[in-house]
């Protein structure tokens, strides 16, 4: 019986030699989880159990259980490399059938699907028409790299401080070529319905005590029609409280007001591709002002003693975009980046938990598979209840402790030369007694 107790030993230390030396083999593998192999001992037993002088029949491998400890999460600086800080596996799908890793080191195809060194396709929530996350729906994350649609201009809102001790301009009647007509002038980039450019220029003149009046041109010609090239701007009247505030706002023909808010209604770009006058900068035939016009908000003007200037301004509307580059977050939202300055969220990764992480099966590739043992995967969106934060631009690497598998290799490789004399001394003992008979 001893040389079948020393040939399991052997046996055994094997198998620990095979794990320590697939976990020192995969050191540099990203996300490789390590393995321990587990033994237990053998004992003879009747129907009636075993008596108390039995004397065991050995060891055997009873199981290699994966360590799912954290590994060091590093920079690699390419965005579409994903680590996992803390709990949680990336999704991947093979024609519909689902496996599991932590190894993020991911790349587009020729379709711009998200997908892994094997073309496996990740695995996350895409989005409506407005970049809004479709929660519960686990679909192929793609990169949408189709330009940006246009957005027309239907508010600006702006600070901005007329000086109320400034003095009425020294030519009384206003012309935009004569600076001495005008205080101050301000332009604003709008934009129609196909994207193009225009800029509205707001002359400011002083027109008594807490008065000013506003002249608005777009393009340099009259909004309302811009084939007709006499410059007539469209006028606003205003008069501010001795505590700088407005009093009242009056507009002119061509706005329509609410409260503090001017709109202008009559824009009309691209109402001409050719003018006999020069320059032209109206766009392209067919394109239109936002339905409703634009909303001038004018609540935030004051009048104070203060230079006039505006401080602060925004406007709604911009250019179509080509996606310029793109950005992960910790809770895996995609978002991508325009050369228009404007963002869009395009799809988020999931991440999928088990109740018994040791009860996955491992496949090949640094992939899992779920199984009953490992019970059925959580999925939900990262950073969300014990699920861990995505850290793009990162990997995580193997959770392998070098310097434990080298000593666990030399004790090892012990149990096999002191199992291999435990066969060896039995052999002798044989040999003694055979040369007795």
């Amino acid at each position: 019986m001893s040389f079948n107790i020393g040939l399991s030993g052997l046996y055994a230390a094997n198998k620990q030699l095979d794990v320590t030396g697939n976990n020192i083999a995969n050191v540099a593998t990203a996300g490789f989880k390590s393995s321990r192999a587990e033994f237990e001992d053998v004992y003879s037993a009747t129907r009636l159990g075993t008596g108390s002088k039995t004397i065991g029949n050995g060891v055997r491998l009873a199981n290699v259980s994966q360590q799912f400890g954290q590994g060091d999460v590093n920079n690699t600086g390419n965005v579409l490399d994903m680590g996992i800080q803390g709990n949680g596996f990336f999704i991947l799908s093979d024609n519909g059938s689902l496996s599991y890793t932590r190894a993020g080191a991911f790349k587009t195809d020729a379709q711009n699907y998200v997908v892994d060194n094997n073309g496996n396709r990740l695995q996350g929530y895409g989005v409506d028409s407005n970049g809004k996350i479709i929660n519960g729906v686990l679909t192929d994350l793609k990169i949408d790299t189709s330009s940006l649609k246009p957005n027309p201009t239907t508010k600006v809102d702006q600070t901005m401080n007329l000086n109320s001790a400034e003095t009425k301009p020294t030519v009384a009647t206003f012309s935009p070529t004569d600076t001495n007509s005008y205080n101050k002038t301000i332009s604003t980039k709008v934009y129609d319905s196909q994207g193009n450019e225009h800029t509205m220029d707001q002359y400011y003149v002083k027109t008594g005590t807490n008065a000013w009046r506003v002249y608005t041109y777009m393009d340099g010609r009259t909004p309302s029609d811009p084939a007709n090239n006499t410059l007539t701007p469209l006028t606003a009247d205003i008069s501010f409280n001795s505590d700088g505030s407005i009093n009242t706002l009056t507009a002119g023909a061509g706005w329509t007001k609410t409260g503090n808010t001017l709109t202008m209604t009559g824009w009309v770009p691209g109402a001409i591709t050719n003018a006999a006058t020069i320059p032209v900068t109206w766009g392209p035939n067919g394109s239109v002002a936002a339905t409703g016009g634009i909303a001038f908000n004018m609540a935030l003007t004051t009048s104070y003693n203060s230079p006039t200037a505006r401080t602060a301004q925004y406007q709604d509307g911009y250019a179509t975009g080509q996606i310029s580059s793109l950005t992960i977050d910790e809770s895996g939202v995609m978002t991508a980046n325009f050369s228009n300055q404007q963002t869009k969220a395009i799809g988020q990764v999931a991440v999928a938990s088990f109740a018994n992480e040791q009860g996955l099966q491992p496949i090949g590739g640094t992939r899992w598979k779920e199984t009953f043992a490992s019970g059925v995967a959580g999925v939900d969106a990262p950073k969300t209840g014990t699920l861990g934060a995505v850290v793009s631009n990162s990997l995580e690497e193997s959770n392998v402790n070098l310097t434990n598998e080298l000593v666990d290799l030399i004790k090892a490789q012990s149990n096999y030369q002191a199992n291999a004399k435990t066969i060896s001394t039995q052999s002798t003992i044989m040999q003694t007694i055979i040369q007795m008979t």
